[in-house]
């Protein structure tokens, strides 16, 4: 004679067996929020009402605590959001309700293609996740999916459900994976970061030699999986290369509308870093050249569009060539 049960938790209910005793109900995820999907948190206009009420920053919330993709709505994390509004600073609030080390163990295992994901998706990258899989139980996890999945159910990563794939939502999500990654020193993680420094350092330097052979070692080496077959491949492990940009830069914006077009990647500095760090303007071709890429930056006029947000600017165009399996850079300073 029960009317109504609502049961709450963050992980779904577990199915021990396919003719379980509880199997009418309906069920509200991360994966399939359905009709709650406004009330699992604080959605963009009510986020918006906030911040004009405390006066805060919308972009700047926006950039720390949005991200979570549930049905349409761009759904944020509202303790973070109160917690930014009553404060008043931008910072990492998920340690006070969740610890990053119940995840360590987890994104530490051994399985095949795991560590690299978790590379990929640090860089802002989306990869493909089977979320079928998981029987919602954190002792019989059996692959690399059921650890992005049960990353998905806490929070740690967003989902979009119809591209199937999985990402960081936002930067206050970043520096807590960040965090739990660097705990549990891989090798693989240390190495990688290494090289992505020294090419952000090689760029920032315009040593387009560096730059190339950069590029070309952390492809080969760690996203060796992507094959180049057009320009989208290529700002895949672009965006890869670059992962250690995010301690200095926003999150690389792609495809941003320009004057005359779309620029494949721009890299804008935090608002501490402008005058140390110049704006990246960055063009990529397949099997063409770099001039090509740097001419088309400039005939599309395509650093108009941020000139009012940073100090210097770069234009770095890069190819690929399918024929030599190179790639080529070129760098300019972009005079204003």
């Amino acid at each position: 004679y029960i009317q109504l049960a609502y049961l709450t938790g963050i992980l779904p209910i577990k199915k021990e067996k396919t003719q379980s005793a509880l199997n009418n109900f309906d069920e509200f995820t991360m994966l399939d929020a359905g009709v709650m999907a406004p009330y699992i948190g604080f959605t963009e206009a009510e986020v918006k009402d906030l911040c004009e009420k405390y006066h805060r920053d919308f972009e700047k919330v926006k950039y720390w605590y949005d991200g979570y993709l549930l049905e349409d709505y761009q759904v944020y994390n509202p303790k973070a959001v109160v917690s930014v509004c009553v404060r008043g600073r931008f910072r990492s609030y998920w340690s006070e309700t969740a610890s990053y080390e119940a995840i360590v163990p987890f994104i530490n295992m051994n399985y095949d293609g795991l560590k690299n994901a978790i590379i990929e998706i640090l860089s802002g990258a989306s990869i493909k996740v089977n979320t079928a899989a998981f029987k919602n139980d954190t002792v019989n996890i059996q692959s690399k999916d059921d650890v992005l999945t049960y990353l998905i159910h806490l929070g740690y990563l967003g989902y979009n459900q119809n591209r199937r794939t999985a990402f960081v939502p936002n930067e206050e999500i970043r520096q807590e994976l960040t965090t739990a990654v660097e705990s549990r020193k891989w090798n693989e993680m240390i190495t990688f970061q290494q090289e992505s420094e020294h090419l952000l350092e090689a760029t920032l330097d315009m040593d387009e030699e560096a730059v190339e052979e950069g590029i070309e070692k952390i492809h080969t080496e760690y996203v060796s999986n992507i094959q180049y077959n057009n320009e989208n491949s290529l700002s895949s492990v672009l965006a890869i290369a670059y992962l250690s940009s995010m301690e200095y830069y926003f999150k690389p914006v792609r495809e941003l509308p320009t004057g005359r077009g779309f620029a494949d990647f721009v890299f804008i500095p935090k608002p501490e870093y402008v005058s140390s760090y110049p704006a990246l303007v960055v063009e990529l071709k397949w099997n063409k050249n770099a001039e090509t890429a740097l001419q088309q930056i400039k005939e599309k006029k395509y650093p108009e569009s941020i000139k009012q947000y940073t100090g210097d600017i770069l234009l770095v165009g890069i190819n690929y060539d399918k024929k030599t399996k190179k790639h080529q850079c070129l760098i300019e300073s972009y005079e204003k």
